[in-house]
């Protein structure tokens, strides 16, 4: 049998404490109580809850404060702040500063437990997402994801067609409706496919003996039909060195990271610029084919450096922020490579892909 879940409650109002009290160790939480903050934060260090019930005023310290230190050194903890004080712009302020819910008294106690179960819950997918590995349990998460998603996005594009039939399309507010309807569309399908993309699991058998300056030519001539750098005042440069060895590798991976990186160097340049592929043969410690991505766009703010790999990270408007990490997944985990970055606010940013050139793999 599990032990139960252990809750703190950092509150001043004893009667309130002792309902709350009464109703959590019915549905069977083991229940801790700090009547001030500087006591709660010393039960947190004795004994870590699995979850802390905060009120906003305290006779010592603001639960604002106390919210701070305990983040400072428990980040997991989910914190729900329970108060008679403040409105939305203070649940907004709370929830930026690392609360996990925010709900305000009097409180309907269904959603009190609702919300409290939603937060021990989130708490230990994030703590199996760490025992999992860095993807976690996005794995398991995506597929079910997909389907969900999919299938009500399939009834809704062909519901559009046969509203597309029976319309006066000569109504500009109606079709510029539909357009919308089509793009957001649209704009799903790519965000569930690019999550369907991160958890594929890799095929050895789709390995093949592959010409990377090939896969460069391929991608540049795919970007000038997607993208058309050429009308966005963008310059596009082949720098491709001779008679590269061919490597193995899976041919359509490599050509979605790369353009994807190409993408990537497109909307850095707003104003227009220059992209340039460079591919050289390397001999260093082991052989490697390099490709560098290089483009004289916005370049990379230092602060978003650490986070640029990390899935669902983006800083487009319209990001699924799953492009980069899907080329580092497919790049390292899946050929072995190395992805690295580096930039410069307002003068551009490199990215640099290692291949490493092995023999031919058995079984192929």
């Amino acid at each position: 049998m599990l032990p139960p879940k252990k809750i703190l409650i950092v509150d001043d109002n004893p009667l309130f404490v002792n309902f709350l009290v009464r109703v959590l160790e019915g549905k069977g939480y083991e229940i801790s109580v700090a009547y001030d903050g500087q006591t709660g934060i010393q039960k947190v260090r004795q004994n870590v809850p699995d979850l802390i019930l905060l009120d906003l005023k305290l006779p010592d310290l603001s639960g604002e404060e106390v919210l701070e230190k305990i983040r400072a050194t428990h980040k997991q903890i989910p914190i729900i702040v329970v108060t008679g004080h403040g409105g939305e712009q203070v649940a907004v302020e709370m929830m930026k500063k690392g609360a996990t819910d925010y709900l305000s008294k009097p409180i309907d106690f269904e959603i009190l437990l609702k919300s409290i179960q939603d937060a021990i819950e989130i708490k230990e997918g994030q703590l199996q997402d760490m025992t999992l590995g860095e993807w976690g349990s996005l794995e398991f998460f995506f597929p079910l994801l997909a389907h969900e998603v999919r299938n009500p996005l399939h009834a809704i594009s062909g519901a559009l067609t046969i509203i597309k039939r029976r319309s006066n399309l000569n109504d500009h507010m109606l079709t510029q409706s539909i357009r919308i309807i089509e793009e957001e569309v649209q704009h799903l399908n790519h965000f569930v496919q690019e999550c369907l993309n991160f958890v594929r699991p890799p095929n050895p058998v789709l390995l093949t003996e592959i010409d990377i300056n090939e896969v460069v030519s391929i991608v540049v001539n795919m970007m000038t039909h997607i993208f058309d750098p050429q009308a966005r005042g963008i310059t596009v440069i082949e720098e491709k060195g001779p008679q590269l060895p061919k490597i193995y590798a899976n041919y359509e991976e490599l050509k979605q990271a790369f353009l994807n990186l190409g993408q990537n160097a497109i909307e850095a340049m707003p104003n227009g610029g220059t992209f340039t592929i460079t591919t050289s043969f390397k001999i260093e410690s082991a052989p490697k084919i390099e490709i560098l991505f290089k483009d004289t766009g916005m370049g990379i703010r230092p602060e978003n450096m650490k986070k640029l790999f990390r899935p669902f990270f983006t800083t487009k408007q319209r990001g699924t922020g799953l492009g980069l990490a899907i080329c580092r997944r497919i790049i390292e985990e899946r050929h072995g490579g190395r992805i690295s970055v580096t930039t410069e606010e307002n003068q551009g940013t490199t990215f640099k892909v290692e291949l490493p050139v092995h023999p031919k793999p058995e079984g192929i």
